[in-house]
């Protein structure tokens, strides 16, 4: 077994930290099994080395290695890519193709951002994880396979699964063994280390002397939090080679090369979110006011019941009037409801009553005759309601529309608009 210095010299990993030598050992160590290994950690951080190290030393080091970043394959052709597709299995299907899963048979396929594969695709390599077996898109004969899966991700599997992004099934069988490769910020003994090798290879490559850190430099490139990691480590010290005339760099000069939005090593503090005392108080307000509304609807129910049950339109015109006052404030009620355009008998929208609790009054002369009507009337809308309300309280009045609104409880005006609406 090759020890872990000679892997990095042989793979180019600078670098001592203990989290580093632990992920390098873990790939060691799996590499001559066939079980699947999830390769974890933020972007740029040089999750694809793994892989390699895990193919050189498997017995599958002869056959093939195919590197696929899933998240940059469009998902109307991913599973052509993986699996293959059958001639005319969709439109510029002009002739079969072979997937990467056909290809590298008896090989290797590194699946980088696994976790940005459509659902769809997630049960065909499920498939392939458990037996090995495969379709090709517009085709129903199953093929087998026998690759070695190693998958890498930089998303938060657990949260993927709970927002149902990433099936759970599929997370375990492909995390068999799970290596970590830690970030930049973590490894802070190799970020000099680092930076002087991109500055080195940069200076062989565009024909220049080597930039080099003053120590107030070297002070600030290990307090930034490097989102990019490495990454973004190499494409600085590129750009510095480049650029930068003198090749002393002072901490000014980096700095000017370092997104200040992100330069702080410090979590970001958010000012402007409530705190949980406020929620609550805005709860209870809440609560107080849709309590009111069900005590408000409540009473428009009951007086609309007594309007139905009886004739004592002066009584029922009064607590109409209170109910009005009550939801509406001390504004005046008419001038209030006629400028919403809204009518008493629009406010509440009856359920249509149930049998058991239709109101049969004591056998009497009744104008209304609601005890002979009170079934048909059951499955009336509300508009027609309205409408026989509005009828029988003008037959009542005798045409006079001051009077019948009164008995409705409603103004003039809007009585005239109802009548106009329905052609009364």
């Amino acid at each position: 077994m090759e020890s872990i210095q000679s892997i990095k010299q042989r793979f180019e990993i600078i670098g001592q930290d203990p989290k580093l030598n632990r992920a390098i050992e873990k790939a060691i160590q799996v590499a001559p099994t066939d079980i699947s290994v999830l390769v974890t950690g933020e972007s740029g951080v040089g999750k694809e080395s793994i892989p390699k190290i895990i193919h050189s030393l498997s017995h599958r080091k002869h056959a093939k290695y195919i590197a696929v970043n899933c998240g940059a394959i469009p998902e109307g052709t991913i599973d052509s890519e993986l699996f293959g597709h059958e001639k005319g299995a969709f439109t510029g299907a002009t002739q079969t193709r072979s997937g990467y899963f056909e290809v590298a048979d008896g090989g290797t396929i590194f699946l980088d951002e696994v976790g940005e594969l459509p659902l769809t695709t997630q049960v065909r390599l499920l498939r392939v994880l458990e037996n090995g077996e495969f379709l090709k898109v517009g085709s129903s004969q199953v093929q087998k396979t026998n690759v070695r899966i190693v998958a890498a991700t930089n998303v938060n599997m657990f949260e993927a699964i709970k927002k149902e992004k990433f099936r759970e099934d599929l997370y375990y069988r492909l995390s068999t063994v799970e290596i970590n490769i830690p970030p930049l910020r973590e490894r802070q003994e190799d970020i000099h280390l680092l930076f002087r090798k991109f500055a080195s290879d940069f200076g062989q490559k565009y024909k220049m002397p080597t930039i080099r850190l003053e120590d107030s430099a070297i002070e600030l490139l290990l307090k930034y939090r490097w989102p990019g990691n490495i990454r973004q480590l190499r494409n600085i010290a590129e750009q510095i080679s480049v650029l930068e005339e003198n090749r002393s760099i002072s901490a000014s000069k980096l700095n000017g090369y370092l997104p200040h939005s992100m330069s702080s090593n410090l979590p970001a503090v958010i000012n402007n979110k409530k705190s949980e005392g406020d929620f609550s108080n805005e709860r209870e307000i809440l609560y107080k006011v849709l309590f009111d509304m069900k005590g408000d609807l409540n009473d428009l129910k009951k007086l609309t019941m007594e309007l139905l049950k009886n004739n004592d339109s002066q009584k029922v015109q009064e607590d109409n009037e209170n109910l009005i006052r009550k939801i509406y404030g001390d504004k005046d009620e008419e001038e209030d409801i006629e400028d919403q355009d809204i009518s008493p008998l629009e406010v509440l929208q009856l359920p249509e009553p149930k049998a058991e609790m239709a109101y049969t009054p004591a056998p009497q002369e009744d104008k209304y005759h609601f005890a002979e009507e009170i079934e048909e009337e059951e499955t009336l809308s509300l508009q027609q309601k309205e409408i026989e309300l509005i009828k029988k309280s003008l037959e009542r009045n005798r045409g006079k529309r001051k009077a019948a609104a009164s008995e409705l409880g409603i103004s003039e005006r809007t009585l005239y608009r109802k009548i106009k609406q329905y052609d009364l």
